[in-house]
């Protein structure tokens, strides 16, 4: 299957899963009890929050935690060549603002022709929660969140949504096992490159190449693009170690529109760390 094809079926995929995702909702969503799980297909989804308490003035987190049965997947916010990540709406009380989700490093699964990026087994999805100064609690008040998704084994795929909810006053999330959850997931963040590395970059006429002196070897790394359509993901990610770092060699995809700026991800060493990146590319020597 060419690159062209899988994007046709993305689309026509995400429109089948709009339709048929209402069609469901009766059976897999509704309103949930505060800080209980919602049913999802092949799952469930619980908002959590790491602090028990709040106060005015300040942030805290929550988290959408999808439990997966063996064998299913939901999608990173690039989902690579077919998918789609899951979207939150959120219904807040006044005096609160939800940041952008903290999304973890993905795994990539695929074959020879599409490649997907996706979490699997159990992930905590977090974003940050503001509180304005002006905030006075209310008992009654609670954080609500609809969310919809694409949850796949290697068969099919099977469109969800959930509304979930917790209250402010809840206090099971806010105990050791809470801590433990919101620890283990924020290790799964990208973390920033560290300050002592050089990262550069430059076009080539069907790839980008992408340099990191480190100022030590690196053996190997994975590259996952955070904007889709920009390199081939079924392509092999050429790998070669430096004495001072690495260098990565990522085909172009096809259907790159125009020369990129930048090109923005998350790079994942064999030891498990991972790392945002933006990298800065010359443009591809003319001849």
């Amino acid at each position: 299957m060419n690159r062209s094809s899988a994007h046709f079926i993305r689309v026509i995929l995400s429109r089948v899963a709009a339709t048929v995702a209402l069609a469901i909702y009766p059976l897999f969503g509704g309103t949930v009890a505060s800080a209980q799980p919602a049913r999802i297909p092949h799952g469930t989804l619980e908002m959590v929050s790491d602090k028990s308490t709040i106060s005015a003035g300040h942030e805290f987190t929550v988290g959408l935690q999808f439990k997966m049965e063996h064998g299913w997947h939901i999608y990173w916010v690039n989902p690579g060549d077919s998918g789609e990540p899951p979207r939150v709406t959120w219904q807040l009380p006044k005096g609160f603002t939800a940041g952008e989700i903290m999304w973890p490093a993905p795994r990539r699964m695929g074959a020879s022709t599409i490649v997907n990026y996706v979490y699997d087994g159990d992930v905590l999805l977090m974003a940050p929660v503001r509180v304005s100064a002006e905030y006075a609690t209310s008992p009654s008040d609670k954080l609500d969140a609809a969310v919809k998704f694409l949850i796949c084994s290697e068969q099919m795929c099977m469109p969800g949504r959930a509304q979930v909810s917790l209250a402010l006053t809840v206090k099971a999330q806010g105990n050791t096992e809470g801590a433990a959850i919101f620890t283990a997931a924020r290790a799964r963040l990208p973390k920033r490159a560290p300050a002592n590395w050089k990262i550069s970059g430059h076009a080539e006429k069907d790839s980008f190449v992408i340099e990191i002196q480190a100022g030590r070897p690196i053996e190997q790394g994975s590259f996952f693009p955070l904007h889709e359509s920009q390199i081939d993901n079924a392509a092999p990610q050429i790998v070669e170690s430096r004495p001072s770092g690495l260098r990565l060699t990522l085909r172009k995809s096809a259907e790159l529109a125009k020369p990129l700026a930048n090109l923005k991800g998350v790079l994942e060493l064999p030891d498990g760390e991972a790392y945002q990146v933006d990298v800065p590319l010359a443009p591809a020597a003319r001849h």
